[in-house]
């Protein structure tokens, strides 16, 4: 105990260790909340079959316990050793963590006056999958992916708007060749434009075809229009990772962790991020 406490005076020595792996006890820590996350998800799985939770009830109840208090553990210990607790709290693994934790504790709410909103709680323990999320920041193929989405937000914002706008004129074209037909399937221009994303996605479902040949021809282009369309983002994402991958630090600092770094180092020394 003694250790602890001297640890927990040493601010910056146990921000390696939560925060860096580059420490035989920063990996250490690093392997115990990925094993924690796995532990988590198998018991969420678990709780979705009755049959099998009804034999390990117990058990799986003492291991949610010791999970949650362990995440919990965590999280105060990540506020606690940030040097600004506030940009942790409101980053992107800040929150999920502290969403993944909230489960449990949202349970012991006093009882309510029907039986039924018991389940309700119980859904609420299912956002322990976002757990799974933080195993991103333990690889840098993980960070290089979340960076590079969300740096290609606003292309594929431009993009998503593109496509509502086509499957709107899809549909809209679309319900004026086939809405007039007897007995027609495009009985509005709402399920039309359902129809243009089910196809222009290349899902066909098939619960909705046009019978007339003008509508037979544009659902064949719509069909080849969508494989054109639907390779974008990937592309958009894709570009942004290479220009990612081949950015040097600025100024002496790397791009990732914005730690000064060796202009001559090939990685840098605090996150291991390729420079």
């Amino acid at each position: 105990m003694k250790k602890f406490f001297a640890l927990l005076k040493d601010k910056p020595r146990l921000y390696n260790i939560v925060f860096n792996s580059d420490t035989k006890a920063g990996k250490v820590f690093d392997i115990a909340v990925m094993i924690a996350i796995v532990l988590s998800l198998i018991v969420a799985f678990i709780e979705t079959k009755p049959a099998v939770m009804g034999r390990f009830k117990d058990v799986l109840t003492i291991l949610e316990y010791v999970l949650t208090f362990f995440f919990t553990i965590e999280y105060i210990l990540r506020l606690y050793c940030s040097p600004r607790p506030k940009d942790y709290a409101l980053s992107f693994f800040g929150v999920i963590d502290l969403v993944a934790t909230l489960p449990l504790y949202l349970s012991f709410i006093p009882c309510l006056s029907s039986a039924r909103y018991f389940f309700i709680l119980r859904v609420f323990r299912l956002l322990r999958i976002f757990r799974v999320l933080k195993l991103f920041s333990f690889i840098n193929e993980g960070y290089l992916l979340l960076q590079s989405i969300r740096m290609s937000l606003k292309k594929i914002l431009v993009y998503f708007l593109f496509v509502l706008i086509l499957v709107t004129i899809i549909g809209t074209l679309m319900f004026i060749v086939e809405g007039t037909q007897p007995n027609t399937q495009f009985t509005d221009i709402g399920t039309s434009i359902y129809w243009a994303i089910v196809t222009l996605t290349t899902v066909g479902y098939g619960d909705i075809t046009p019978v007339t040949l003008v509508g037979r021809l544009l659902s064949s282009i719509v069909m080849i229009l969508g494989y054109t369309i639907i390779a974008v983002p990937t592309g958009i994402v894709s570009a942004t990772m290479i220009d990612e991958t081949k950015r040097k630090g600025k100024n002496g600092r790397c791009p990732r962790c914005n730690e000064k770094t060796d202009l001559k180092a090939n990685y840098c020394k605090n996150c291991g991020e390729r420079l």
